[in-house]
Order: C-alpha cells, then sequence, then structure tokens
C-alpha cells in the first residue's frame, strides 16, 4: 500500500518539474505503418553515433494512453546519449482490444527494420526494449514464436532485450491498478494466456535484462522473477537488475529515469551499459 502511494504521488513532480522542462534538441522523423492515428513510429538520429546498435522502443502507459509524441523526451535522451533509436506507437484500449496492440507491434516493427534498411543503416544489432504495457508487448514481440509466425515479425537481426517493470505475468495477486487495464485491454471472454508473455515464451538466442523495482506500487517484482525462472526452464538468457535508485516507483524507473542523465541515474546507467556490451 505504501508502495502505491508513493507511485501516485510521483505523477506530478515527473510531469511538471522535470518532463516539461525537458530540452529538445532533435526533431525525430515521423513515419506512419497504418491508417490509425496512433500507427506511427518516430526515429531519433542523434547528433554524433557512438554505437551501432539500433534502438526499437515500444511505449507504456497501461495499454490505453500515450504515444512516441508523449515519450519524446526518451528519444531525445537516446539521441543525446549517442544512439539511433525508434519510438514505436500502436492503437490503444479500450477503444481497441487485444491482440491489436500486437498487431501493431509486429507491423511497426517490420515498417521500421524496412525503413532504416532504405536508409542505409545497417540493423543487425538490434535491441528491443520497453516499459510497463510497453515492456508486455515487446517481450511477446521477441520471444513469441506463435506471434511472430502469425503476425511475420522476423527477429533474427535482435541481439538483446530490456524489459522496465513488465507485466510478464498475470498473477492473482497483482494490483487492483492493474486488473483494472487488462480488463479495458481484453474482450470480455477472451483467453488472456494467449497474451500472456510467460506463456508465451519460447526458446530464443536474445538474451534479456529484466530492470524491475521492489518498490513498484503496480507491477510485482515477482512479474520478473516468474519471467527468469521460465526463461532458465526454456534455456534462454537472462538478468534481473534491481532498482537501486531512490527514484524507484513504477513511473519513476520505468519511464522517469529517462529524465536523468546517466550519471545521475543507475537504472539508465546499467540500460545503457547493457546495450554497450551485448552482442
Amino acid at each position: 500500500m505504501i508502495d502505491y502511494i508513493r507511485e501516485n504521488l510521483s505523477y506530478y513532480p515527473i510531469f511538471w518539474k522535470y518532463l516539461f522542462k525537458t530540452k529538445k534538441e532533435f526533431i525525430p522523423e515521423r513515419v506512419d505503418y497504418g491508417s490509425d492515428k496512433e500507427q506511427y513510429f518516430l526515429y531519433y538520429e542523434p547528433a554524433k553515433t557512438v554505437s551501432d546498435k539500433l534502438v526499437i522502443w515500444v511505449h507504456g502507459g497501461g495499454w490505453n494512453a500515450g504515444n512516441p509524441k508523449f515519450f519524446d523526451y526518451v528519444g531525445q535522451n537516446m539521441a543525446r546519449q549517442g544512439y539511433r533509436f525508434i519510438s514505436i506507437g500502436y492503437r490503444l484500449s479500450p477503444k481497441n482490444k487485444y491482440p491489436a496492440q500486437i498487431e501493431d507491434v509486429c507491423a511497426a516493427y517490420n515498417a521500421a527494420i524496412k525503413y532504416m534498411k532504405e536508409k542505409g543503416v545497417d540493423t543487425s544489432k538490434t535491441v528491443v526494449s520497453g516499459p510497463s504495457a510497453g515492456a508486455h508487448l515487446s517481450s511477446i514481440l521477441c520471444y513469441s514464436k506463435a506471434m511472430q509466425k502469425k503476425y511475420g515479425a522476423d527477429v533474427s537481426n535482435v541481439i538483446g532485450y530490456v524489459g522496465f517493470g513488465g507485466p510478464y505475468s498475470f498473477r492473482k495477486s497483482m494490483s487492483m491498478t492493474l486488473k483494472m487495464l487488462l480488463g479495458m485491454l481484453f474482450a470480455k471472454g477472451y483467453d488472456r494466456t494467449e497474451a500472456e508473455p510467460w506463456t508465451l515464451m519460447d526458446k530464443s538466442d536474445i538474451p534479456m535484462l529484466l530492470i524491475q523495482s521492489r518498490h513498484d506500487g503496480l507491477v510485482e517484482f515477482a512479474c520478473a522473477e516468474d519471467f527468469a525462472d521460465k526463461a532458465k526452464t526454456v534455456g534462454n538468457k537472462c538478468e534481473i537488475y534491481e532498482v537501486e535508485d531512490k527514484k524507484n516507483t513504477h513511473s519513476w524507473y520505468t519511464a522517469g529515469c529517462f529524465l536523468f542523465g546517466r550519471g545521475e541515474n543507475r537504472t539508465l546507467d546499467r540500460f545503457l551499459t547493457w546495450i554497450e556490451k551485448v552482442n
């Protein structure tokens, strides 16, 4: 309960003290991959590229809120760090029920890879990542062969996956907020195991880093442990990083960490350090 209260109290400083003061140094390129207003992605080209890795990011927001434009500060931060960065949007609930979201993520991923290749950018070292609802969707993209086959997503060029605060397993002990969000995401009677990353995970060569806080007021730390246990069972490489920053509630570590420099935030530094080492 204490962490849930801390989570609710975190919104004001994130959005008013930090977010609206973020400098916009880069103008992203917008690419539409569908006719819906949410079916687009933004590409951020750094002034000086320091890595041959391409980072593809799927935003969070409880499946019912957010878009790449709102999370522009994430792209700005990554471009400042010297990374080519793509931020993917998708149709939102409750208007659009699952599997519209994973269908869009797969389509956007395909479109993003094609777009980068047409620009002459090497996509052979792609890292897929996402926070919260975005961790849920991006983990399915990377580790469910059934969804890859169904939506034609070729992830053979993905060399790493990083999830922040993901609801990888739909535990009975989940928070009321998460239950409510899932209730809006799925149509009545939908078999939720068909959208549960823990259930859908297959054997994969893609190593993963799961970033999770024990003080997350929305998603249990045990969700990362469930996913890590499943990864071990099927033979996938997995590492859990337990958030050490004092700002460790769900919103702070899944998205708020990108409001700081890597020297100011251990979570951001761990994320970037892992990307730099994975190959």
